[in-house]
C-alpha cells in the first residue's frame, strides 16, 4: 500500500498570541491521533506542528491511501433468541442482519460463542478501511471541534454556503484558507466552509510571491520561508528570535544580556511571522526609576526585551522584535522609542509622585480599602497580621525582632495604596521597599515589606531574612486561618485566595527554617485574632485547617520521592513541629529497609488491633504477674532497649531510635507465638495488655509503624 507525507493547514486571521502555541499543537495533535485509530496513520508516524499568527498546520509522515481492510465480529442476539426450535432463522433474527446488510443466507455462515452464561449469534464480516479523504475529514473535524479555543467568534460566509452573507460557521478566527496535500496531490475535503487546495499565503507584506502555491507536503516549512517569508514553525520562529536576541545584545557590548522571560518569548513568537531584532534605547534620565517599573512597563505593555549589563543593572537600550525586515530600519526603531518615552514617563512621574508620601502615612487609607466582606478592610487585616507577627518574633526572637516585624507588618501593605502600585499591581512589595528605604526605615523592615509575599510559587526562594520570615508566616497564617474561618474554602478547581499556595508557603518556611512553633499552637493564636467576627468558626479555622496542610504536606513528601506508606507513618501521629518532619521521614526510610521492620510493622499494627478492643487497659505492667517465659523476655528486652530508644529520641536521632527498637523482633515474635494475651484470669490479661501498650508506645513515638504493614 503506498504511504506518503500529509499536509493540513488553516489559514486564518490573526490568532490569539497566548493561547497560539497551545492551539498548534492541539490541532496537529487531534489529527495525528484521529487518523491513527482509523488505521491511516502508523504509530511511528512523524508529527510537526506548525503554528504562526496567521496560521495552524500539521504535517505527519507515513500516512495510507486507504486503510486496511477489518475484520469485524458483531453480537447479533442469544441462539435461543435467534434460531427457533426447528432450527430456522427467527423474524428478529433475519430483522437484524437485514440492518446489517445480509439477509438469510448468511445465517448458515453465523458463528456461535458463548457471551456469559448463554450462547450468542455473532456475524462476522470485513469492513472496507476509510480513504483518506473519509478518514481526514473526519480527523479534521475531530481536530476543530477539540481545539482549546479560548473564545469562540462567529462569522458569516460569503461563498460556497447554502445562503452566502447568511450562513455562518464558529471558530477562534474567521478562516480563509484550507491546503490538505498528500505528497503533491490535493486531498478534496472541506471544513469551515472551504475546500482544500494548495494556495496559501505569506507575510503580509514580504512575501515573495501571493499566493504561494504549494508543490508537495514535504515542500512546506521551505517553501513557506522561501517564497511567503514565513517561519511556520512556531520552535523554529522561537529559535529564531531567542537567537537574534542573543547576537544583538553581544552587538551592544558591555556584557549585556536581553532578559530572560519564557512567556514573554512565547508571546512575541506568536505576534511576528519573521523576526527582525532591532537596537533602541531611551533617555538616561529614566534608570533613576527602580529598574522593575521600567521593565514591567516595557515586557507588560510594549513587548520589548530590557537589556541589563553585567552586574543585572537595567540599560538605556532594549530590543525589539520586528515583523519587518526594512532596508533602513530607522523609522521602525525611531517609532518604537518614541512609543515607549511616555511609558516611562508614566512610571516616573509615578515615583515621584509616591515618594512625596511616607508609607507611614498611608496606612490609615487602608481602612477604606475592602479586603472581605465578611472579614473587613486591609486595615482591619493589618492589624491582625501585626499581632500574629509580633507573637510568632516572641517566640523565636528578642524584643528587637519583635519591634522590626510588627513595623514591617504594619507597613507591608501600605504601597497597596500607592499610584505606583495602582498602575502595576504585579510590583507589590517591591514598591514598599523602596519607599520604605526612602522613608530612612532599617534594611530588614524594608526588605522584609518586598519579602513577605514570598515564596510566591513553586520553587520561590523564601524571605531573606528574619524579619520578612516572621512577617511572610504571620501573612499566610491570617489568610488561611480567615478564610477557613468563614468557610471560604478552595474546591477542586478554584482557589481564588491561593489557599494551597499559601499553604505550601507555611509548610516551606517552618520545615527549611527549622522553626520551634507547634502548628496547633500557631493556628489557635491565629484564630484568636478574629475574635468577633460574625460567622467565624475556629473549629474549622484550627482542625480542619491543620487537616488542609497535613494533607499539602503529604503530597509534597510524595512528590519528593516518599512512599505513601512512608508519609503516611510519620503524619498520622500529626506532627506539631513540622521542622522535625524531614527528620522523622528520614528515620522511618532507614527503619523500613531494615529486615526486621516487616515484621514489626505487622506486630505493631496486631498490637493496635488488640488495644482497640481493650478500652480498660492501661500501661501498668506488674513484673509478679508475668509467667510465660516468652513475656518475661519481652519485658526484660524491654527494659533495656526502650530507655535506650527514648533517651535517642529525647536527643533528636530518631533514626538511632528506631534501629535500636528493631532489636525487640525476635522477642515479640516469640510472644505472639507462646502467650495467649486475652487469658480468662482478669490480673494476667490486664498485665499483658499493659505490656503490649508499653510496647505500642514506645514503637510509635517517632512514627505509626503499623502504617508499613502491607
Amino acid at each position: 500500500m503506498n504511504k506518503n507525507s500529509l499536509l493540513v493547514e488553516l489559514f486564518v486571521e490573526e490568532l490569539p498570541p497566548k493561547a497560539l502555541k497551545k492551539l498548534g499543537d492541539a490541532f496537529a495533535g487531534v489529527l495525528r491521533e484521529q487518523l491513527v485509530a482509523q488505521g491511516l496513520a502508523e504509530v511511528g508516524s512523524v508529527l510537526t506542528a506548525y503554528a504562526s499568527p496567521r496560521r495552524l498546520a500539521a504535517h505527519l509522515t507515513h500516512v495510507a491511501e486507504r486503510a486496511a481492510d477489518k475484520a469485524v465480529s458483531q453480537k447479533l442476539m442469544p441462539v435461543a433468541v435467534g434460531i427457533d426450535a426447528s432450527g430456522q432463522p427467527t423474524p428478529a433474527l433475519l430483522k437484524r442482519l437485514g440492518a446489517l446488510g445480509a439477509d438469510a443466507s448468511a445465517v448458515p455462515g453465523l458463528k456461535r460463542a458463548m457471551d456469559g452464561k448463554a450462547e450468542a449469534l455473532f456475524y462476522e464480516s470485513t469492513a472496507k478501511g476509510a480513504t483518506l479523504a473519509e478518514g481526514l475529514q473526519k480527523a479534521l473535524a475531530e481536530a476543530i471541534a477539540k481545539l482549546p479555543i479560548p473564545k469562540v467568534m462567529s462569522y458569516q460566509l460569503e461563498s460556497g454556503c447554502e445562503m452566502p452573507g447568511w450562513s455562518s460557521v464558529s471558530f477562534v478566527r474567521p478562516a480563509h484558507g484550507l491546503v490538505a496535500l498528500y505528497g503533491d496531490a490535493v486531498v478534496p475535503i472541506e471544513a469551515l466552509g472551504l475546500k482544500a487546495g494548495r494556495e496559501t499565503h505569506g507575510h503580509r507584506f514580504e512575501a515573495a510571491v501571493d499566493p504561494v502555491v504549494l508543490r508537495d507536503a514535504n515542500s512546506y516549512a521551505l517553501q513557506m520561508q522561501e517564497d511567503g517569508a514565513v517561519i511556520a514553525s512556531f520552535e523554529a520562529r522561537r529559535a529564531e528570535i531567542a537567537r537574534q536576541l542573543a547576537a544583538a545584545a553581544v552587538k551592544v557590548g558591555g556584557g549585556s544580556v536581553p532578559i530572560h522571560d519564557d512567556a514573554l518569548l512565547d508571546e512575541v513568537t506568536a505576534l511576528v511571522e519573521r523576526p527582525n531584532v532591532l537596537v533602541c534605547s531611551f533617555e538616561r534620565e529614566f534608570l533613576e526609576v527602580p529598574q522593575e517599573c521600567l521593565i514591567l512597563t516595557m515586557k507588560a505593555n510594549q513587548k520589548y526585551f530590557p537589556l541589563l549589563d553585567a552586574s543585572s543593572r537595567l540599560t538605556n537600550r532594549f530590543l525589539v522584535v520586528s515583523n519587518i525586515s526594512p532596508d533602513d530600519a530607522s523609522a521602525v526603531i525611531g517609532g518604537n522609542e518614541r512609543v515607549v518615552r511616555p511609558r516611562l514617563a508614566d512610571a516616573k512621574f509615578f515615583f515621584d509622585q509616591d515618594r512625596k508620601k511616607s508609607l507611614a502615612s498611608r496606612v490609615e487609607s487602608l481602612g477604606k480599602v475592602v479586603y472581605h466582606n465578611k472579614l473587613g478592610t486591609q486595615g482591619e487585616r493589618v492589624e491582625r497580621v501585626m499581632r500574629i507577627a509580633r507573637g510568632i518574633a516572641e517566640k523565636i526572637g528578642d524584643t528587637a525582632l519583635a519591634a522590626h516585624a510588627t513595623q514591617a507588618a504594619q507597613l507591608a501593605k501600605a504601597d497597596l495604596v500607592t499610584d505606583m502600585v495602582g498602575e502595576f499591581p504585579e510590583l507589590q512589595g517591591t514598591m514598599g521597599r523602596y519607599y520604605a528605604l526612602h522613608d530612612g526605615l532599617d534594611a530588614s523592615v524594608a526588605d522584609a515589606i518586598e519579602d513577605h509575599y514570598k515564596p510566591r510559587f513553586a520553587g520561590d526562594e523564601l524571605p531573606r531574612n528574619s524579619v520578612g520570615l516572621v512577617v511572610a508566616l504571620a501573612d499566610k497564617l491570617e489568610t488561611l486561618v480567615g478564610m477557613f474561618g468563614i468557610g471560604n474554602l478552595p474546591t477542586g478547581d478554584r482557589d481564588p485566595f491561593a489557599l494551597r499556595r499559601h499553604a505550601l508557603g507555611v509548610i516551606r518556611m517552618l520545615i527549611e527554617k527549622d522553626l520551634p512553633l507547634g502548628l496547633d499552637a500557631l493556628l489557635q493564636d491565629t484564630a484568636a485574632q478574629f475574635s468577633g467576627i460574625a460567622g467565624f468558626e475556629s473549629s474549622r479555622a484550627t482542625g480542619e485547617l491543620q487537616d488542609f496542610i497535613l494533607d499539602r504536606l503529604a503530597g509534597s513528601l510524595r512528590e519528593q520521592g516518599a512512599s505513601a506508606q512512608e508519609v503516611d507513618a510519620v503524619l498520622a501521629p500529626r506532627p506539631q513541629r513540622l521542622g522535625e518532619v524531614p527528620k522523622l521521614l528520614a528515620a522511618v526510610r532507614a527503619f523500613a529497609a531494615l529486615p526486621a521492620a516487616a515484621a514489626l510493622a505487622a506486630a505493631n499494627k496486631r498490637i493496635g488491633n488488640i488495644l482497640k478492643k481493650a478500652p480498660e487497659a492501661d500501661a501498668h505492667v506488674s513484673e509478679l504477674l508475668l509467667q510465660e517465659p516468652a513475656e518475661k523476655a519481652l519485658h526484660a528486652a524491654m527494659a533495656q532497649v526502650v530507655p535506650a530508644a527514648n533517651a535517642q529520641f529525647e536527643a533528636g536521632d530518631y533514626t538511632a531510635s528506631l534501629q535500636t527498637l528493631a532489636a525487640l523482633r525476635e522477642p515479640v515474635d516469640a510472644f505472639f507465638d507462646g502467650v495467649m494475651v486475652n487469658a480468662e484470669q482478669a490480673d494476667l490479661r490486664l498485665n499483658r495488655l499493659g505490656l503490649l501498650m508499653s510496647l505500642h508506645t514506645a514503637m510509635n513515638r517517632v512514627a505509626q509503624l503499623e502504617r508499613l504493614a502491607v
